[in-house]
């Protein structure tokens, strides 16, 4: 058994849950934030047996698509303390990061 641990984005994390649970995997939620824009992320966490590990994976890959967006990143305007201003920057955002761990042992009461 695996323990899958999957950081999405929050944009992406209902249909990646409903997509999960349609193909039978029970998925517990946890909201949490991170990343360079301090944006909402989503972590789930499932139980899945070996054999069903790549059936899992190939959904978490096919709903958690990588996209470009854009962000203001602001800068210090000439050294003058409390001066800034914005400019848009395109950064990447979306897709997934997955952990995989052995799981020695599972109980469900």
């Amino acid at each position: 058994m695996k323990l899958v641990i999957a950081i999405v984005q929050d944009e992406d994390a209902s249909r990646l849950i409903n997509s999960l649970m349609d193909e039978g995997f029970g998925v517990t939620k946890l909201a949490t934030t991170g990343g360079f824009l301090k944006s909402g992320n989503t972590t789930l966490l499932a139980g899945v047996e070996d054999a069903r590990l790549q059936t899992c994976m190939g959904i978490i890959e096919k709903v958690c698509k990588s996209r470009k967006q854009i962000a203001t990143s602001p800068i210090t305007m000439g050294g003058t303390a409390g001066m800034y201003a914005s400019f848009p920057i395109e950064v990447t955002v979306g897709g997934a990061t997955v952990f995989v761990m052995t799981v020695d042992q599972f109980v469900k009461y």
